[in-house]
């Protein structure tokens, strides 16, 4: 405990006067720090508030330590005062706060001495302007200057200043010190940080990009040539062949992009290497709140969960890299985009997950340092709570001026699926991404001695010289007795089981909650297997585990996943009918036998793409109590289903594949990248497109039948707990699965600007200006008067009350070199009306049209309808414009 003195009090009738009180806290809380001074003066100057409470607190610290002094000592004394401060002032969390003034990309001047650094989209920002600098340290002044008029030193710990994308910074304090921040003048938002959570050698070839895009932009190795893809996830593994530098051509500078190069504190290398142009982490926030632990966790760009490198390798990793895994070859891996660069912005940590003030410091580091596309692998784990919408926080308005800048956004949809509103992305300047299987399946099956063909999931090789073994399970192999404190059944600990029984035969596993749980894994299974001499393993799921996914895991020796429970009991009966036992029940003679199946090549399917079961589903929620918005989420579907990427050895996210240096892992964390690193490719062929245009891209040329020209189907659970099939919907997929090549010619697209989402939010119902302007830094204009949030120009309509009938506008503009003429269809359900006006229009290069959309409830269902806009040009482009509402009273 440190040193606390203590100057002499001096007691008036009518009041406390302070000779000289100097109080230092023992935990480093340094509480006051004057010398006669008056208690007014004090308490406006060093103590937490004007207000009575901090006078008070100040009197009888004062009080106690006097009398404690006489009566008990220093060290009862220090107890007193911490436990004084921690009652008065309470626990400790992190703060966003937001401030009245412009950041850097929305300041057009105003501020004396300062000029404008704002920058229309087709200008370069120079974010080491002398403008730039000095207005950025007039923003961080102005934050420490506040902080100090109002606080103790000591008391709290300022974190962030973030002054690019957001004015405000992030605070460690007390909630009672939050309370008179909120009160304070020029502090327009505080909320308290919560916490998010994480949210491929195949898919190159399934979406068509070797062909039919990457010749376009000069072939897979000038793919994405020189745009930037930032990625706030886990960090990276440099050394990994999908980042190399050295095997393809050199990479020259990129000279918008101004990031920075951590270097690793154990070996002093920089994480960059021309490939990598980027490199820093973000922890303030998760160390403050008492998350980060030094001896688990890296404090540097360091990859330790695997995340960040399996996401970065999907959008970015070079072309052509063998993916290797126990002596067999699954394949070439290669990003979207190969040539493009990475910027690695490290927020999410091996035990915790991350928090969002560091997610916003890193977004805001990220748009500062010229990145083009940013991929957001990560969401909150739910609506915020502070705001009465689901789009006015933190995170999504520090996304909003991102997208202002130019910086197109790929954020995950969540893992929640398939039920509906689980979705963690919410507003409409973030391409929200779901995920689908593509049509690339790993099956095996076990092949019993009765003629039976047990189906399952394994990618391994057949038993050896495709014969049969005999079956033992691992209760039949317990060494010892069977009350032993760790479970032997699911074969996780090899030294519970007598090699000499096991040796030469399949090993029967059981499948017990540790999978689910992550304490137990396939790979260790397999571990088993070999040391015992197994000459295989089956790993047999007996209880019905709801919601769980079962993934196909790859190993180095013969061994299979039996997944469906009824399949599991025919195993157990043969196994039963075919074991001897003795008098006591123990066995004696293994007559049941079983092959394995080589499962190493993959089946295609032309059933292909689905929306996976894990994949969140709409509709979009616009609050906390969520209530349906009136915007179409997600927004497109890609590849997220068993996604074979790079992975960092000392990864900790998933236990089979501890250790290696590829995965094959399933989420929306895998779609998202897919759709960042196809946007770099747009972004590559269009460089003055807007966010909002290259989404548009994306959404209106998606593909809503799969391979076999049959509509897209989502897998659900049925009644039974199943996995079963149903016509996809919109709140399934969006506009639909993503399709590269029509996106980058999409002959129209639907643009938004900055002004067109200030609008949006102002047009929200219940939600007051005052709150948008507090949030985003903008205030609503006369224009939002009469609008709804359905009338934002995007690429869907989105209607989740239709009563009577309702028009709405939507403006397209040509992109194309040449004049081309559009006639316009609609679909559309009996109980919703569609009509759209003119039935067909002509838009010449770069020209916009409008077109007038009616919507009309002929029926109250209580369920949506689903229906598009398809426009269809005589130059050979379609466009497709989803459209959702439900008719009310």
């Amino acid at each position: 405990m440190s040193a606390l003195w203590c100057g002499p009090v001096e007691l008036f009738q009518g009041g406390l006067r302070y000779a000289t009180t100097r109080l230092c806290c023992a935990a480093g809380r340094h509480l006051f720090l004057d010398n006669g001074e008056r208690p007014e003066s004090i308490a406006r100057r060093r103590c937490m508030s004007p207000a009575l409470w901090s006078y008070l607190f100040c009197c009888v610290a004062a009080w106690a330590l006097t009398m404690m002094m006489q009566m008990k000592g220093i060290g009862t004394v220090c107890f007193l005062l911490i436990f004084l401060q921690q009652v008065v002032l309470g626990t400790h969390d992190v703060y966003i706060v937001t401030m009245e003034g412009d950041p850097v990309v929305s300041y057009r001047g105003g501020v004396e001495g300062f000029p404008a650094t704002a920058m229309d989209l087709d200008d370069e920002m120079d974010v080491t302007s002398e403008a730039v600098t000095s207005y950025s340290l007039h923003l961080r002044r102005h934050h420490d200057k506040l902080l100090d008029s109002l606080f103790v030193e000591g008391s709290y710990e300022k974190l962030y200043s973030y002054h690019h994308l957001v004015n405000g910074f992030a605070v460690h304090m007390s909630s009672l010190q939050a309370e008179f921040l909120r009160k304070a003048q020029g502090v327009k938002h505080v909320e308290r940080d919560m916490k998010i959570q994480k949210l491929t050698t195949h898919t190159p070839q399934f979406l068509g990009l070797p062909t039919g895009v990457w010749p376009t932009g000069g072939g897979f190795d000038r793919a994405g040539e020189d745009v930037v893809i930032g990625f706030v996830d886990s960090g990276i593994y440099p050394q990994h062949p999908s980042f190399a530098a050295h095997k393809s051509d050199p990479y020259g500078p990129v000279p918008h992009y101004k990031g920075k190069c951590e270097r690793d504190p154990m070996t002093h290398r920089s994480f960059c290497n021309g490939k990598i142009v980027g490199a820093q982490h973000f922890a303030k926030a998760a160390m403050a709140a008492g998350a980060f632990n030094p001896d688990i966790e890296f404090a540097s760009p360091l990859d330790g969960d695997g995340h960040g490198s399996h996401t970065a390798a999907i959008a970015a990793g070079n072309n052509g890299i063998p993916v290797r895994m126990h002596g067999h070859e699954f394949g070439k891996a290669s990003g979207m985009a190969p040539r493009a660069r990475i910027a690695v912005y490290k927020v999410l940590y091996r035990l915790f997950g991350g928090y969002v003030a560091d997610v916003v410091a890193a977004i805001d580091q990220a748009v500062q340092d010229g990145v083009d596309i940013l991929n957001l692998s990560v969401g909150p784990n739910s609506p915020p709570t502070a705001t009465r919408t689901t789009f006015l926080n933190p995170f999504d308005a520090a996304l909003l001026s991102a997208v202002k800048a130019g910086v197109f956004v790929a954020q995950a949809a969540g893992n929640g699926g398939p039920f509906p509103k689980t979705l963690v992305s919410f507003s409409p300047w973030i391409t929200t991404v779901a995920a689908g299987v593509d049509d690339r399946r790993y099956k095996n099956h076990l092949i019993l001695g009765n003629g039976k063909l047990l189906p399952g999931l394994g990618v391994s090789p057949a038993t050896h010289g495709n014969k049969s073994f005999s079956l033992i399970s691992a209760a039949d192999a317990l060494l010892g007795s069977p009350a032993t404190k760790y479970s032997a059944l699911d074969c996780q600990r090899p030294e519970l089981l007598n090699k000499r029984k096991v040796q030469g035969k399949i090993l029967l596993c059981g499948y017990s909650f540790n999978y689910i749980s992550g304490t137990a894994s396939i790979k260790k299974v397999s571990q088993t297997a070999k040391s015992l001499g197994a000459a295989g393993f089956v790993v047999a799921v007996e209880n019905s585990y709801p919601g769980t996914k079962f993934d196909p895991v790859p190993v180095s020796i013969p061994g299979i996943l039996i997944t469906d429970v009824s399949t599991t009991q025919d195993l157990i009966d043969y196994y039963n009918s075919s074991t001897i036992r003795d008098w006591a029940g123990r066995a004696s003679v293994f007559k049941a036998t079983a092959g394995i199946a080589n499962g190493l090549a993959p089946t295609l399917y032309n059933s292909a793409p689905q929306v996976a079961i894990f994949s969140s589903r709409g509709p979009d929620v616009k609050d906390f109590s969520f209530q349906d918005a009136d915007v179409l989420k997600p927004d497109i579907l890609a590849p997220g289903n068993l996604i074979w990427a790079a992975w960092a050895p000392n990864g900790t996210d998933e236990a089979n594949y501890a250790g290696e240096g590829f995965a094959m892992v399933s989420g929306t964390s895998m779609a998202a990248p897919h759709i960042a690193g196809i946007a770099a490719l747009i972004k590559q062929k269009n460089p003055k497109w807007s966010p909002s245009a290259i989404k548009s891209a994306l959404m209106t040329t998606a593909n809503t039948l799969d391979k076999g020209s049959h509509p897209l189907r989502a897998q659900q659970y049925s009644a039974s707990e199943m996995m079963t099939l149903s016509q996809a919907t919109p709140f399934d997929c969006g506009s639909g699965a993503v399709n590269p090549k029509a996106a980058l010619d999409p002959g129209l697209v639907l643009d938004a600007t900055h002004e067109d989402y200030i609008t949006f939010l102002c047009s929200i119902p219940d939600v007051s200006h005052s709150e948008v302007a507090n949030i985003v830094g903008s205030s609503c204009n006369s224009s939002s008067k009469g609008q709804h949030p359905y009338d934002l120009n995007i690429p869907s309509i989105t209607i989740s009350q239709l009563r009577g009938t309702q028009t709405m506008k939507r403006t397209v503009t040509s992109v194309s070199d040449e004049a081309e003429t559009y006639s316009i269809m609609t679909r559309m359900p009996h109980e919703v009306a569609l009509e759209v006006t003119p039935p067909a229009l002509t838009v010449l290069p770069g020209a916009s049209r409008v077109i007038t959309v009616t919507l009309t409830a002929r029926s109250i269902t209580g369920t949506y309808s689903f229906g598009e806009i398809t426009m269809k040009g005589d130059r050979g482009h379609l466009v497709r414009i989803p459209v959702v509402a439900m008719g009310f009273k």
